[in-house]
C-alpha cells in the first residue's frame, strides 16, 4: 500500500474534526462510513490495483455521494469530489502536508456547492458546535470552500495548538483568529500578476497599516509554505505600486487587473487633499498614516527575512521606499520657515456637507515646529491627530528603518538607501528621547513648539505597543511608567466597567475600549497575573462569537462594534503565539515552548 491504515485514519479524522464543528449529522452511521469508504478506495491501493477500483467503483461511489449529501442537506457534487480523490489518489507517496492537502482539497469539494454567505453578516451569530470550555464558543470559520485562501502549514498550527491548549476556549478562539486573514480578506491573487487585494474585514479596501499586522503573525510560516510566501509577496508589490503613486495615502482600492470594482467611501466623498490629483479609482482614502508606511515596511522586512527572496526589492518596490523618504523629509519640517512663509506638502480637509468635516488651518491642522521627529496627519485609528509629531508612530519608523536597513544590507542591495534609513533611524530616536518625555513618561502626541498630549489610544502603534514594536524592552523604566499611566484614569481614553476594561480613543467612544489594548498589555508584561488577567479580559468579552471585535461597551459587553476586524484577530493570535514561546505554562500543561514551522 501506498499509504498505511493510519495515515488514511488521521485524514479521515481531519475531515471528521472539521465537520463535527458545522455539521453535527456527520456523527450517523451513514456518513462515517461515507468519509471511510471514498478515503480508503482513494488513498490505498496501489496505483494500477486504484485504477481498476476506481472506474468499476465510480457509479457506487456517486451513488453513496448523492445519498450522504442528501442526508446532511449539502448541495455536493459527486463529479467534483471524485475529481479531487483523482488527482491525489494518483501520488506515489503521501507526507502530513500532502494529507493535509488532500483533506483541505476534498472538504472544499464538499462544500462547494454550499453558497458562501457574507461574513459580515455570518460574524454577527455564533455558528457550529461550542467549545467544550464554559464559555462554549462557537466554530467561526467559513466552509472550506467559502475561503478566501488556503494554506496546510496553516491547518497544521491549529492542529498543534489545539493539542497542546489547556483550555478549550482559548483553543476555540485560537482556531477561530489565526485564519481569519487567510479565511476571509483575500479577495484577490494572481502568482503571476504578483498582485494580491487583502481587505481589512468589514471593510472592502485595502489599508497598508492593517496588511502590515493582518500576516504579521504568519511570519514563520512562510520559509517553509511557497503558497503562503507567494501571496504576501504579491501584497507587497501591490502595495508597493500604491505608495509609488500616492505615497500619502494608506487605503486603496482593487488593482484594475482584479477586476473588482471599487467600493463607495462616504467618508472621502467631498474631501479635498492635497497633493492632487488623487485618483478615485485607485484610492480609497488619502489620509496620510506615517505608521501606514512603517506596515509596508515591516510587511517587507518581515517577508524577506523569512525567505531571503531579494526579487521582491525590484524597481516598484524601491520607488515606494524612495517616496516613503522623500514623504518623511517633507513632513519633518516645520510649519513656518524663517520667513514665516507657511510650508505645506499635504492637507485634507471635508468640504461644507461632508462626513468627515473640515480641518483648521486650511486642512493643516495645529502647526508644528522642528524636533527631529516625523509628523503625521493622522493617527493609526484614522482619527486626525491633535498635534502632528506622534510618538508611537516615530517610535515604529525608527525600528522599521533599522529592519530596512538590515535586509538591503544582506541582500547587497541599494546601500545608499541602507545607509539613509540608518541615519534616519538614529536621529528619530534621538528626538523622541529629547522632545517626547515628559516627567518620565513618553507624550503620545506633542508639536515641537511646548505643546504636549499626555494620553494614549488603542491603536498600534500605541505608546502601550512600544515593547511589541521593538522600540524598548518591556522593563524600561520610562515605559513601565508610561504604561501604568496608559492604563488608568490619568489617561483619558482608559474606561473601566464591570467585565471589560482598556484604552479606546475618539474613534469610538470614551467608554468603548478596545480588546486591543489589552493584548498590547500582555505583549508589554512579564508578569504572569497580569497576563492571565488581560488574557481573560479578552477570551470573556467576545459577545459569544469567539472573534476579536473593535471595541466594548463598558456598560454592556454584548455592545461592541465591527463584528468583523481581521487586524485584531490577528493580533490576538500573534499574542497567543508570543506567550507560547516565551511563557508555555500559561497556555499548556507543560514548559515546553512551542514555534510554528518548527
Amino acid at each position: 500500500m501506498v499509504l498505511a491504515l493510519p495515515s488514511w485514519l488521521f485524514i479521515y479524522s481531519v475531515f471528521r474534526s472539521y465537520y463535527s464543528h458545522s455539521h453535527p449529522r456527520l456523527t450517523s452511521v451513514t456518513s462515517h462510513s461515507f468519509f471511510v469508504s471514498r478515503i480508503y478506495i482513494a488513498v490505498t491501493l496501489e496505483p494500477t490495483t486504484r485504477t481498476t477500483v476506481w472506474f468499476s467503483h465510480q457509479m457506487v461511489l456517486a451513488k453513496l455521494i448523492e445519498s450522504t449529501c442528501s442526508e446532511l442537506s449539502w448541495n455536493c457534487s459527486p463529479f467534483t469530489l471524485l475529481q479531487h480523490l483523482w488527482k491525489f489518489a494518483n501520488g506515489t507517496t503521501f507526507g502530513l502536508s500532502d494529507r493535509l492537502t488532500l483533506a483541505v482539497s476534498m472538504m472544499g469539494a464538499l462544500s462547494a456547492g454550499a453558497g458562501c454567505p457574507d461574513y459580515s453578516t455570518y460574524s454577527q451569530t455564533p455558528h457550529g458546535n461550542p467549545s467544550a470550555g464554559p464559555l462554549g464558543l462557537p466554530y467561526m470559520r467559513p466552509d472550506l470552500a467559502c475561503r478566501t485562501f488556503n494554506s496546510t502549514s496553516v491547518e497544521k498550527v491549529i492542529l498543534d495548538m489545539n493539542a497542546r491548549l489547556k483550555d478549550p476556549d482559548i483553543a476555540r478562539l485560537f482556531e477561530n483568529t489565526f485564519p481569519n486573514t487567510l479565511d476571509t480578506t483575500v479577495k484577490y491573487f494572481s502568482k503571476d500578476e504578483n498582485l494580491a487585494f487583502i481587505i481589512t474585514g468589514d471593510i472592502s479596501a485595502q489599508w497598508l497599516r492593517d496588511t502590515g499586522n493582518q500576516f504579521a503573525h504568519y511570519h514563520n510560516l512562510l520559509s517553509i509554505d511557497l503558497g503562503l510566501a507567494a501571496l504576501v509577496k504579491a501584497v507587497i508589490n501591490n502595495e508597493a505600486r500604491y505608495i509609488s503613486e500616492h505615497p500619502y495615502c494608506g487605503a486603496f482600492h482593487p488593482p484594475p487587473e482584479s477586476s473588482l470594482s471599487p467600493s463607495f467611501n462616504p467618508w472621502a466623498d467631498r474631501v479635498v487633499v492635497n497633493p492632487s490629483p488623487i485618483n478615485d479609482r485607485t484610492v480609497f482614502e488619502c489620509k496620510y498614516e506615517l505608521d501606514s508606511l512603517c506596515g509596508f515596511i515591516k510587511l517587507s522586512a518581515s517577508y524577506y527575512k523569512a525567505t531571503k527572496d531579494s526579487s521582491m526589492m525590484n524597481a516598484n518596490w524601491l520607488s515606494a521606499i524612495d517616496q516613503i523618504f522623500r514623504v518623511m523629509n517633507e513632513q519633518s519640517q516645520p510649519s513656518f520657515d524663517a520667513d514665516f512663509n507657511f510650508i505645506s506638502y499635504y492637507n485634507w480637509t471635508g468640504l461644507p456637507g461632508s462626513l468627515s468635516g473640515s480641518v483648521n488651518n486650511g486642512g493643516n491642522g495645529e502647526p508644528k515646529g522642528y524636533t527631529g521627529m516625523v509628523g503625521t496627519s493622522h493617527r493609526p485609528s484614522d482619527d486626525l491627530s491633535v498635534y502632528a509629531f506622534l510618538t508611537p508612530a516615530n517610535a515604529m519608523i525608527s525600528v522599521e528603518l533599522t529592519n530596512l536597513a538590515a535586509i538591503l544590507d544582506d541582500a547587497d542591495i541599494a546601500p545608499n538607501v541602507s545607509a539613509q534609513a540608518k541615519q534616519w533611524s538614529q536621529s528619530i530616536k534621538e528626538a523622541i528621547y529629547e522632545h517626547a518625555i515628559i516627567d518620565n513618561v513618553f507624550a503620545y502626541e506633542i508639536n515641537g513648539l511646548g505643546s504636549v498630549y499626555m494620553m494614549d489610544d488603542a491603536n498600534v502603534p500605541s505608546l502601550l505597543s512600544l515593547p511589541y514594536l521593538g522600540f524598548l524592552d518591556r522593563n524600561d523604566s520610562t515605559y513601565v511608567k508610561t504604561k501604568k499611566r496608559s492604563m488608568s484614569r490619568r489617561n483619558p481614553y482608559y474606561a473601566k466597567g464591570q467585565n471589560f476594561s482598556g484604552i479606546g480613543g475618539p474613534h469610538i467612544a470614551a467608554w468603548n475600549p478596545w480588546p486591543m489594548s489589552q493584548i498590547s498589555n500582555i505583549f508589554g508584561s512579564d508578569d504572569d497575573d497580569e497576563i492571565l488577567e488581560s488574557l481573560y479580559m479578552v477570551v470573556n468579552n467576545t459577545a459569544g462569537l469567539g472573534l476579536i471585535h473593535e471595541s466594548i461597551d463598558i456598560y454592556n459587553a454584548h455592545e461592541y462594534t465591527r463584528s468583523w476586524f481581521a487586524w485584531a484577530n490577528s493580533y490576538f493570535s500573534e499574542m497567543i503565539l508570543d506567550l507560547a514561546q516565551r511563557k508555555p505554562h500559561l497556555l499548556f500543561n507543560s514548559c515546553e515552548p512551542y514555534t510554528p514551522g518548527q
